[in-house]
């Protein structure tokens, strides 16, 4: 496929970095010649310099006869302006756009028509960090939970404690607790060490542990790992932004909320829009205001500010004082290694939460939903069954005939609103929705080529 990257910020660099190893013809068009140098001299792709928007910039990076777009500069207006340039002049099939701007974002619906601003996919980061944000609140204990099959089946990561009653025992012991409810551990990472598990694996205390259920069994699945963490009822946010404001809206009629805003017209903005959010106006490194709103009682602590170290610092300060959990956005990817397992709990980043979303719409054959897990270390993907037995490689075949790498493990299936957690003896059929997990992501192409139907196959 040939692809072009208009931006090669963090989430251009990244995605340019998944897709060239997957055999993709990739140009990146960006106006600063060191960073582009620097990425041509790392990877096999293509590079052009000069503004993105540009007809003539396009032309060079080939707009004519790409296959897809992906606009992801700072600027959502030349974005927005290079999608509509590439469909007048290329006529270029497919286009993707970061739309940062909630303004815009918030009339999509008569903004992005092919006869008035022809973008196929808009992608938010704010909401996918807000949808992201909301899902770490409603499963308490969680490092990561992502939805598939219409949310019907969910892939979650948590760590394993002593308590858990499956802790010091084989993943087979699961079945023995729990003989009503499916579930299928796919990844365990023990000291930063990825372990496939079988069914012998002993759980350790410690042990990062990802699975895979139908969502509705999150919870029961996670009390085997861990005490069940109690709901989150007191929650304070850091930080009055677009993120901010959405977390707060989601969560204000279901928490007791406080937010901290260090700007007073923000502030008296937020405490206007907000209808059971107490917002202060002050600075959340201040003691002694977290003092006097008792930031001992907080069940979490959400730094989310546009500055990196100051969302750093204030967590790890709301955690000295008392909070029992900091979940903070990281904006740079070196950070979120360094801070996430310590003192402070999860880190979340917006451009991985960008880039799971991007790769939904840019993998091949009828790949639905992307998740990128472990910080894009390993990946989650939804896949809907096409074709019969005699076009498809997969369809009317038992999973133990797949012919899988030995990364790829088939997690769980939704057949007619049913979720079957995979087991060897299941057949695929036509229209099941398949999800997988990956531990090497080098291995997509081959997952895409088996799984795509084709007429030369009998």
């Amino acid at each position: 496929m040939k692809i072009i990257i208009l931006g090669a910020g963090q989430v251009g660099t990244t995605l340019a970095e998944n897709l060239v190893s997957e055999d993709n013809d990739i140009t990146l068009v960006d106006n600063n010649e060191a960073r582009l140098d620097n990425l041509q001299d790392k990877h096999d792709l293509r590079v052009v310099r000069g503004i993105a928007s540009s007809p003539s910039v396009l032309r060079e990076a080939g707009a004519q006869d790409a296959d897809l777009m992906v606009a992801v500069t700072n600027s959502d207006e030349v974005n927005m302006v290079a999608c509509q340039v590439a469909a007048t002049l290329f006529n270029t099939p497919t286009k993707i756009a970061r739309v940062r701007n909630g303004d815009f974002w918030r009339e999509k619906d008569r903004l992005f028509l092919p006869d008035v601003l022809p973008i196929d996919h808009i992608i938010s980061p704010e909401s996918l960090v807000t949808d992201e944000i909301t899902r770490l609140i409603d499963y308490p204990g969680t490092l990561q939970v992502a939805h598939f099959a219409n949310e019907k089946i969910s892939v979650a990561v948590c760590k394993a404690y002593y308590g858990g009653p499956l802790v010091g025992y084989a993943i087979s012991a699961l079945r023995e607790h729990m003989p009503h409810i499916d579930c299928r551990i796919v990844a365990i990472l023990r000291q930063d060490k990825f372990i496939r598990p079988q069914a012998s694996t002993i759980i350790e205390a410690g042990d990062e542990v990802t699975f895979i259920c139908a969502t509705a069994h999150i919870k029961a699945i996670m009390s085997e790992l861990q005490r069940l963490e109690r709901p989150y009822r007191r929650i304070m946010i850091m930080g009055g932004g677009n993120i901010a404001l959405n977390v707060a809206s989601r969560l204000e009629n279901k928490c007791a909320l406080k937010l901290i805003e260090r700007n007073p017209e923000r502030a008296n903005y937020l405490a206007e829009n907000l209808s059971k959010t107490l917002v202060f106006n002050g600075d959340a490194s201040d003691e002694s205001l977290l003092f006097e709103e008792h930031i001992e009682e907080i069940d979490v602590f959400i730094s989310l500010t546009s500055d990196d170290e100051a969302n750093i610092m204030s967590a790890l300060l709301a955690k000295r004082m008392g909070a029992e959990k900091a979940l903070v956005l990281i904006q740079r990817m070196a950070y979120i290694h360094l801070i996430q397992g310590g003192a402070i709990d999860i880190a979340i980043s917006p451009q991985q939460a960008t880039i799971s979303e991007l790769l939904t719409h840019i993998r091949k054959g009828d790949i639905v939903n992307v998740a990128q897990l472990r910080h894009g270390s390993a990946e989650a993907l939804e896949i809907i069954l096409h074709g019969d037995s005699t076009t498809s490689h997969v369809i009317g075949r038992k999973i133990a005939e797949l012919k899988l790498p030995n990364s790829v493990i088939i997690g769980a299936i939704l057949r007619q609103n049913e979720v079957i957690v995979a087991k060897k003896d299941v057949v695929l059929e036509e229209y099941d929705h398949v999800v997988l997990y990956l531990s090497d992501k080098k291995v997509v192409s081959e997952v895409e080529k088996l799984f795509q139907p084709s007429v030369f196959f009998i």
